[in-house]
């Protein structure tokens, strides 16, 4: 992974993008420290697919029965 500061970033943000088109990833850092990532957008296709099979878990679950401090109460016992 290619790393540039900020500075950088905006002086640069057309070269980047293409970079990400391409598939690279680029690293943006502030003070050294890593604070975004650029990439190339079929990522973001694997995040909805993550959440959507979130989504459909959470549906498949059953409700809890009783209020949260009861459940642990319970739990402590």
């Amino acid at each position: 992974m290619q790393k540039v500061t900020l500075l950088a970033a905006r002086r640069k943000l057309s070269e980047l993008v293409r970079c990400a088109e391409r598939g690279e990833s680029i690293g943006i850092t502030r003070y050294g420290k890593l604070v975004a990532l650029l990439g190339p957008a079929e990522a973001l296709s694997d995040l909805d697919k993550l959440f959507e099979g979130m989504e459909r878990i959470r549906r498949r679950a059953k409700p809890l029965r009783g209020t949260l401090k009861s459940l642990i109460k319970r739990g402590r016992m």
